[in-house]
């Protein structure tokens, strides 16, 4: 695991300037990599290649990067973990290479030396982010990961070329202009996070996942997909498993053993984070099954049943038998770290589960260097309780004979706090039950006649029309989630449209960008079996009902889990991996927010509506509704812009 960074300046470049930029981009990425760096560069071809290692696999010098092919012709700095490095080596056996190590990164570079990249890049199994440097024909080469574990930022301005890991290596050298591009700021109001494609900065962008960019000598850049979920969505339709349910169970149990035990191979201490719940647990079990010593695993616990899962982990490892470790944390404990986020995450990021991630991620760090995660469970395997929601709220739409809209209408007549109070009198009630709130959030929903818009407005914090007080009443061109024309013309079951969608967006540029950053912020390598892409397209072979199935979703996991833990450890609600938010913003950080919700910038240089968020924040703080997630997108833009943009 590292951090990389390029620069392409032109021919015959000033050779201090180069080295001196990509130095200072390469440093400011030390976080991801402290074990050693390097640079290289060619004043002549005007380019430079920077990374921090993260010495995982061969911890010798042999698997120091920038790295030269053994032919001299390709230089490359790469980002990841491959974990079928050692088959890819067996296959250039007749190749008779020199090996100088066992590092997974010189059998890439050997592979695309003679396979190129395309063809090594489908052959790959794991999580990277990829720089190739082709000497001979003066073309750079950029690659993706499948699924967008691993991010590349890459930009073209003012005649060059750079890319970097994280965006804070490109504004450490200095190579790309503040200005902020207002598409990716609305996709932040609507979404939370900045969409792959995009960067909060109007020269810079995230490469797509499953992409490969091409740079030619002369700047012209061609970007295509090598591969996409779409595709595997089409080839599990054509090739729909045909035995019976426990023989898919079984074949994905096989699958995940593999995708598990090749995670588990790593020169350095390993362990796994266990919150408990169906993904983790899974994860742990089948590593314990095939670990001849107790697995290390780590929990975090809060002083709130809410949101407390430590307990449930521990029963898990206990099972288990494994080396577990928790901790439990105060609220000061995680309000400590919320003025470091916007440091961690150097664009705009709301998800406040990053709180925890980054707490465990530090935890875990000081005894082991590589960590297994349950991530990607849910999208795949239809986890979310939000599926459930939207397809709930569909049927109610769809079947009330009089109109949706009149209904939608009717439920906002009261106010929340009469709702709360009104259902407060029914029989068997006691006080406020904030249904009041929830029944606001849902009645616009039932107006919409459209599932897929439906579940867009669903997963929304803000609508930018309504937010940005530079243009009221102006009806602006929307950012569309990826994936929806897709679903749309292949008439997908409302559920699987959501699995697509969150695939190709919220799975790679929340759930993913949260656990990179957070792990990397602490030098941790954090694996994701579950979004090995092999398990990916076996899920969109299985039956549907293997993964949601009424109520119940995940239930091939839970039958495989059910094997190695007791059921009744494991069938729960689901409760996710959050911080009480709400309580906070009323009560320790409520100074805090206020703050930076109050700062001019955020109005005079974003644009928005001071209006309608000190609106917001105040019916919060009184009570009557619930805005946390809302108004912590805002504190977090204000204070990202506070650290990055002054």
């Amino acid at each position: 695991m590292c951090g990389i960074t390029g620069l392409w300046l032109g021919r015959n470049s000033d050779g201090d300037k180069l080295r001196d930029t990509i130095t200072r981009m390469t440093d400011a990425l030390l976080h991801r990599g402290p074990d050693g760096g390097d640079v290289w560069c060619d004043s002549d071809a005007g380019l430079a290649l920077g990374q921090r290692r993260l010495a995982i696999i061969d911890l010798s010098d042999a698997g120091k990067q920038p790295m030269h092919s053994a032919d001299g012709r390709y230089v490359m700095v790469y980002n990841g973990e491959v974990y079928n490095a050692e088959d890819l080596r067996a296959k250039l056996a007749g190749e008779n290479i020199a090996w100088r190590g066992h590092s997974d990164s010189e059998v890439i570079l050997e592979c695309m030396a003679r396979w190129g990249v395309r063809d090594t890049v489908k052959r790959l199994i794991g999580m990277f982010a990829i720089a190739l440097w082709d000497k001979k024909t003066g073309k750079l080469t950029l690659v993706r990961d499948r699924l967008g574990i691993k991010p590349l930022y890459w930009s073209r301005f003012d005649g060059n070329i750079a890319f970097a890991s994280e965006l804070k290596g490109l504004i450490g050298g200095n190579v790309i202009s503040r200005e902020v591009n207002r598409t990716a700021l609305d996709a932040y109001l609507r979404f939370g996070y900045v969409p792959s494609g995009h960067s909060i900065y109007a020269h810079a962008k995230m490469l797509q996942p499953g992409h490969i960019l091409e740079i030619a000598d002369e700047g012209h850049a061609s970007e295509f997909a090598y591969w996409s979920v779409e595709d595997a969505v089409l080839s599990g339709q054509n090739h729909h498993w045909s035995g019976d349910d426990q023989s898919a169970i079984d074949a994905l149990e096989d699958l995940l053993r593999d995708a598990v035990e090749r995670r588990m191979i790593a020169d350095v201490p390993l362990g796994a984070f266990l919150s408990g719940g169906i993904d983790s647990s899974t994860i742990v079990a089948l590593m314990q099954s095939i670990s001849d010593q107790p697995v290390k695993t780590y929990s975090i616990g809060f002083d709130h049943d809410a949101y407390n899962e430590a307990a449930f982990a521990g029963e898990v490892a206990k099972h288990l038998g494994t080396d577990h470790t928790e901790l439990y944390v105060t609220a000061q404990d995680a309000l400590d770290l919320v003025p470091r986020l916007s440091e961690i995450y150097d664009e705009p990021f709301f998800d406040s589960s990053s709180i925890p991630t980054s707490l465990i991620s530090t935890l875990t760090r000081k005894e082991v260097t590589v960590a297994l995660s349950g991530d990607g469970g849910d999208e795949t395997f239809g986890g979310y309780n939000r599926y459930l929601w939207a397809r709930q709220i569909s049927n109610v739409a769809k079947n009330i004979p009089f109109g949706s809209s009149l209904v939608s209408k009717g439920l906002t007549a009261l106010s929340p706090g009469q709702w709360d109070a009104l259902i407060g009198l029914l029989p068997g009630k006691r006080g406020t039950t904030a249904l009041g709130d929830k029944i606001y959030k849902v009645a616009p929903l039932l107006s919409i006649r459209d599932d897929l818009d439906r579940y867009q407005v669903l997963l929304s914090l803000w609508d930018p029309d309504v937010l940005m007080a530079d243009r009221p009443g102006k009806a602006h061109k929307k950012f569309r989630v990826p994936g929806e024309k897709f679903c749309r013309n292949r008439n997908l079951d409302y559920v699987s449209s959501m699995q697509v969608m969150d695939t190709m967006m919220y799975m790679v540029d929340d759930v993913l960008t949260k656990v990179d950053r957070a792990s990397m912020a602490s030098s941790l390598e954090v694996r994701v079996p579950l979004i090995d892409h092999r398990v990916i397209e076996f899920g969109w072979r299985m039956p549907t009902h293997l993964k949601l199935d009424g109520a119940v979703g995940k239930v091939a996991l839970r039958k495989i889990l059910y094997k190695y833990v007791p059921r009744e450890l494991i069938d729960r609600p689901k409760t996710g991996f959050g911080v009480p938010l709400a309580e906070w913003l009323r009560g320790p950080l409520k100074e805090w927010v206020g703050d930076l919700l109050a700062r001019d910038a955020l109005y005079s240089d974003l644009g928005l509506n001071r209006a309608e968020i000190d609106k917001r924040f105040n019916e919060h703080v009184s009570g009557r509704r619930n805005w946390s997630h809302q108004l912590w997108a805002i504190a977090m833009l204000s204070d990202w812009q506070r650290r990055w943009l002054s």
